[in-house]
Parts: C-alpha cells; sequence; structure tokens
C-alpha cells in the first residue's frame, strides 16, 4: 500500500467503529483532493505539534563537530550498528578527530572526513570493523511506513527518527540527506575511522554497502558551506581542507554547552499528518499536488531549546 493511500489505512486501524462504506467514502475524498485541502501545512503542522509528539535528542548518543563557521551535531541510532557507535564515541573521547580535516567534499553527494592526510594510531577506538550494513530482526521502536513503493526496499519509513527500509526481517538505515557513515575500501571490514555526511541528492545505491548509523540533527548550513574543490586524486588541495577544530559527546560537554534538540517523533499524529502533507502539498502555490512522498522527501523536524 503506498503512502498515496495513507489516509485511508489510517482511517481504518484508528477509526473505531466506522464501517467499511465510510472508509471508502473518506478514501475516495482523499484521491478528489476535498481531503488535501483541510490539510495543514508542513510548517502549520510543526509550529502546532504537542509536546508529546516530541523527544529530546540523546545526549548520549550525539556528536557535537566544531567546525570553522559553527557546530554541527550527529544523533547516532546506536541499534543500527552498535559496534561501531562504541568504536565512535570512543574515538572521540580520546580526541581522535581533534585537528583532523574534511578533505573531501562532492557536491550534492558527500563530505568525508578523517585522518587519511595525517594518518594516527588510535588508542581507545579502532581502526577498522567489520561492516554493520544491517540488521536482522526487529529494532527498538515503532516503525512508521512512509513508502511502500521504494525503489530500493520493500518498504521505508522511519524508526525513532531516522530513516530506515526493510525487507522482511532485514533493516538498514537509508541513505537521505544528512545521513552520517563510515567510509570504506574495498574490504567490506575496513570501515572505521573515516566519516562522511549525504549533502544532497540522496544516493540510495550506496545503502547496505557501508555502515550507516547516524543523521544530522542541527548545524546542517555548517556543511553546506564547507571548500570545495578537488585535486586530481578526487580530494581537497591542503590549503582547502576544512578544519575538523574537535568532536565531542553530547553527554560529555558542560550543560551549558550542550545544545537542548528536541526530534519529533516519527511514531505521532503529528508525523503522520506531516507525512500527508509532503505528499498532498495543500499550499495554495501547489498547482500539482503530486499525492506521492519518499522516505527522503520527509525531513524529521527538530526544534532547539534552552541547553540542557
Amino acid at each position: 500500500m503506498s503512502n498515496r493511500f495513507f489516509f485511508y489505512r489510517c482511517c481504518i486501524t484508528r477509526a473505531l467503529g466506522l464501517g467499511p462504506g465510510l472508509c471508502l467514502g473518506l478514501a475516495a475524498l482523499v484521491s478528489s483532493g476535498a481531503i488535501a485541502d483541510q490539510l495543514r501545512s508542513p510548517y502549520e503542522i510543526v509550529d502546532i505539534a504537542p509536546q508529546s509528539d516530541w523527544r529530546a535528542m540523546d545526549q548520549d548518543n550525539s556528536l557535537y563537530i566544531e567546525l570553522a563557521s559553527g557546530t554541527v551535531v550527529i544523533e547516532l541510532f546506536p541499534a543500527m550498528a552498535p559496534r561501531h557507535t562504541d568504536n565512535i564515541k570512543a574515538l572521540v573521547g580520546e580526541g581522535f578527530y581533534d585537528g583532523l580535516s574534511i578533505y573531501r567534499v562532492v557536491e550534492g553527494f558527500v563530505a568525508q572526513g578523517g585522518d587519511a592526510h595525517d594518518p594516527r594510531e588510535p588508542r581507545a577506538g579502532r581502526r577498522s570493523l567489520p561492516g554493520e550494513f544491517i540488521q536482522r530482526g526487529e529494532l527498538p521502536g515503532t516503525f512508521t511506513a512512509v513508502d511502500d513503493e521504494d525503489d530500493f526496499a520493500a518498504q521505508s519509513g522511519y524508526i525513532n527518527g531516522f530513516p530506515i527500509a526493510r525487507d522482511g526481517g532485514l533493516f538498514w538505515m537509508v541513505h537521505c540527506p544528512g545521513a552520517f557513515a563510515l567510509a570504506r575500501g574495498d574490504d567490506p571490514a575496513s570501515g572505521g575511522t573515516e566519516f562522511y555526511v549525504v549533502l544532497g541528492h540522496a544516493p540510495r545505491y550506496l545503502d547496505r554497502n557501508v555502515t550507516v548509523f547516524g543523521a544530522v540533527r542541527h548545524g546542517m548550513e555548517h556543511y553546506q558551506q564547507l571548500n570545495r574543490g578537488v585535486d586530481a586524486s578526487g580530494q581537497l588541495e591542503p590549503q582547502r581542507r576544512n578544519p575538523i577544530k574537535r568532536i565531542r559527546l553530547g553527554s560529555a560537554l558542560p550543560i551549558e554547552q550542550r545544545l537542548a534538540i528536541d526530534v519529533m517523533r516519527t511514531e505521532s499524529a503529528s508525523f503522520s499528518e506531516l507525512v500527508q502533507s509532503r505528499s498532498r502539498r495543500p499550499e495554495s502555490w501547489f498547482v500539482y499536488q503530486p499525492g506521492y512522498v519518499d522516505v527522503c522527501g520527509v525531513p524529521v523536524p527538530t526544534r532547539v531549546g534552552e541547553g540542557r
């Protein structure tokens, strides 16, 4: 069932006591655009979402990356890659990345950083680990389906605010913009210290080929401001590499330096409405309303309050 009939599915599963005739009638209204006219815009939905539809970002699993223009905050999803989560937290804890650079920035693709040009020997962490490209069995949290017509999976959606695809009992994270992953060589077990963030068009063909286990929650604009331009090797010239001042774990920072980032619960009613709004596009500007959206077309809303 595609998200074109998301409202119909919600009607059947939520409307206690309503007969199938009424549900079919509502589905017909959706397809005709009548219900679409009553949808709120994505911005309105976010603005009025109740506090219960938000969760606090996990500071124990958040990386604060200090770049020249500001701080980028990544939230990790340990259930997707437990060994890599422990490893990068160990590397960050020992200051492995401090003073290194983001040395490869491909417009509309990814920005990659690490110690490729300044090799270091990890003390607490490891340089490479076997890949954790997929997980088998259920992941913690509620899977909220967005697309049942995904070109790369049987179904895609969100768990706990992270874009996820699944096929039977297999789960993996999706290369949506802002995805955080580890680069590797030809050996599937060669990833460990070099990380990248997806900048633009979702390179979904990379799914299940690398360990993806996080998402940008704040400061994506700083990644978009990174120096571009590569030399013959496909990397930035030394003078144009983007310095990493330092990376710290959120829970290791003094409370006053942490950002109180809230993430919309993707199992919430507000997010369900947001999916429909992104699909139907009820704003008056739109002449054509597609009635469809894929998993990367529904960015998970975040908001920042006072430090905690």
